[in-house]
């Protein structure tokens, strides 16, 4: 057996600090405000293009100690606290009172009419939250929302826009501790149930700093940010980081992004930003949007971090955006691709700034079996192109180990993805056998540890970390393993009318066998066309002739309803429970045994009523 010293690994050292060493967030704040009390810390756009409030330092200092003095009559420190707000600056304002006050964060989204309550009802029972924030435009209406739900129906509304600016007077001062709850982060639930990850203080200040530092930021930084601020990469590389970095950040609803995608490379060349980035669906919903017309007038040549993360990175959307956004100033080289989740605070490993990104040619059959064997651009059909997520950041260490036996893997072995450092969370709020299994694993015949095991898959080339997966999401046929990812890619090429990222390929048991099935949106202009025998044989096909699998059902379903995570990851599982459950809006569908798909046809008339409804008021 390997000695963990010769394990494969990725190691690094601390490299340059900040000058002032900060213990929390509150540090942090009330440092900016003495120091850089009149510059800009954030500015929110409305609509993704309207400045609608602008904060400098001090005044966002004085009106979190108007919201801390408010949430300190009413709370003892230590309690948890429902954040409920649109994209915007309230919530800015309410997370950081939060801090100010000792008390606990618990981002949520808040939710949308007609939506199921199933989330925000497990996340507020799990963390045992009694009192929510929330906005004065949305506190009715989520008033309104709960009397429906009975665990929902006892919270206790603040809203915390009608604090005054006396109240900051009433403030006291706090000082946490480094290990104290800085925030609880439900993760996204890509594959199962959202779980609380306890963050603490030193956790968030010491991603803080390694974002800092892998960025190359400075106090001359810029940045622009469309992320949902109640996800991790939209809170702590979004709002957190810029002011972890004394610098300003411009802010926009995801939304408005959504709608327009143009708006966040126009708000980039506005304000000349430094830094910017989101998911790979991002760059390639950009291109996909891109005209002449549209692209008129944009400068990107200010960009140097576009960071991209959070799903899998495809090296063809990486080369398109390159190539679509050249001739508007944009580098090649800007492009950041990490690895992070929210069990490690954020980020765990990246490249460096303004470096080309490194990519790796694989034999994607050798893959399907846990080998990594690297071969040629030319002479080789059956290939899969990776992009590397870098290096280890500082502090911190990944080790690839076999998921069953805990022994590291050799070199050209697929394992799971294992990290120890200081950016790795305390554990899951209150549940002690997820906290044990997840961060506190350790090699095999060995103490080496406590590690965090991310349930990611994946391999170490030339000291760059590739990430292949996830475990719970491989699918297992026959013996070989598939990626969902390069199956959903494969149905997304074979037919124009499927919506890019949008769809979900899974295993069902039949028979006691593994079978394949996929599901994946319609384009909204293609929502009303047939979709005939043919379409289903065009996806059977290229599964067939790519992956060398037998398709047992493909469903097309409505756009926007396939399940996906707060950050936009697809919840595979939870597309498959749908689709056992026949909860699924089914625009078509097809099986290799129709009889498979009877028990469904119950919810069909409904569904058809309520799609032709939707497309009707589109």
């Amino acid at each position: 057996m390997k000695s963990p010293a010769e394990c494969v690994q990725i190691t690094s050292q601390p490299e340059g600090l900040t000058d002032t060493q900060f213990l929390t967030f509150v540090d942090v704040l009330r440092h900016r405000a003495t120091f850089q009390p009149d510059q800009v810390a954030y500015t929110f756009l409305k609509g993704g293009e309207v400045e609608e409030e602008s904060l400098t330092y001090q005044q966002l200092h004085r009106r979190v100690s108007s919201v801390a003095a408010l949430l300190q009559s009413r709370m003892t420190p230590g309690e948890r606290v429902l954040l409920a707000y649109q994209p915007g600056l309230d919530f800015v304002l309410a997370f950081l009172a939060c801090l100010y006050a000792g008390v606990v964060p618990v981002p949520a989204y808040p939710p949308r009419k007609n939506q199921k309550s199933f989330r925000l009802h497990s996340i507020v029972l799990d963390a045992q939250v009694n009192v929510a924030l929330t906005s004065s435009h949305l506190k009715q209406s989520l008033e309104k929302f709960c009397k429906q739900d009975e665990a929902l129906s006892s919270l206790m509304w603040l809203s915390t826009d009608q604090a005054t600016d006396k109240l900051a007077d009433a403030w006291q001062p706090i000082s946490p501790a480094p290990k104290d709850i800085a925030f609880l982060q439900y993760t996204s639930g890509s594959t199962g149930n959202s779980k609380g990850v306890i963050v603490g203080h030193d956790n968030l200040l010491h991603n803080s700093q390694v974002i800092y530092n892998s960025f190359g930021h400075s106090s001359v930084s810029k940045g622009v940010i469309w992320l949902p601020p109640y996800h991790d990469m939209g809170l702590i590389g979004g709002v957190l980081q810029p002011l972890y970095g004394g610098f300003p950040v411009v802010l926009m609803s995801p939304l408005d992004f959504l709608q327009k995608p143009i708006r966040w490379l126009r708000a980039v060349t506005k304000y000349r930003a430094t830094t910017s980035g989101g998911p790979n669906f991002a760059y390639d919903l950009v291109v996909k949007k891109a005209t002449p017309e549209r692209l008129e007038g944009l400068d990107l040549s200010s960009w140097e971090v576009a960071f991209t993360g959070a799903e899998p990175i495809r090296a063809e959307t990486l080369d398109q955006f390159a190539e679509t956004f050249a001739p508007y100033g944009f580098r090649r080289e800007a492009f950041f691709p990490c690895y992070g989740m929210a069990e490690s605070t954020l980020i765990i490993s990246g490249g460096t700034k303004l470096t080309p990104f490194a990519t790796c040619r694989v034999d994607a059959r050798l893959l399907e079996q846990d080998q990594v064997k690297v071969v040629p651009n030319a002479g080789y059909a059956d290939t899969r192109t990776l992009v590397s997520c870098g290096q280890s950041v500082q502090d911190q260490e990944v080790v690839i180990v076999h998921p069953d036996q805990y022994l590291p893997c050799s070199s050209g072995r697929v394992g799971e993805i294992w990290v120890k450092g200081p950016s790795v969370a305390q554990g899951y709020w209150n549940q002690p056998e997820q906290t044990e299994l997840a961060f506190r694993a350790t090699l095999a015949g060995t103490e080496t540890g406590p590690y965090l095991r991310t349930g990611d898959l994946g391999f170490v080339q030339d000291g760059q970390l590739f990430v292949t997966g996830r475990i719970k999401d491989l699918i297992i046929i026959r013996g070989q393993n598939h990626y969902p990812q390069d199956i959903e890619l494969t149905v997304e090429r074979s037919h124009e009318a499927f919506r890019p990222n949008c769809g979900a390929a899974f295993s069902v048991e039949i028979k006691g066998a593994e079978r394949l099935v996929v599901v994946y949106e319609v384009q909204r202009s293609f929502m009303r066309e047939t979709h005939d025998e043919a379409s289903f044989k065009e996806i059977r096909q290229a599964v067939a002739a790519e992956h060398g699998l037998d398709l047992y059902a493909s469903v097309l379903v409505k756009t926007g309803s396939i399940p996906k995570t707060s950050s936009g990851k697809i919840r595979r599982r939870a597309c498959r429970d749908a689709f056992l459950n026949g909860e699924l809006i089914i625009v078509r569908d097809w099986s290799q045994d129709p009889a498979y798909l009877s028990k469904f046809q119950s919810l069909q008339s409904d569904v058809d009523k309520v799609l032709n409804t939707l497309l009707e008021h589109r």
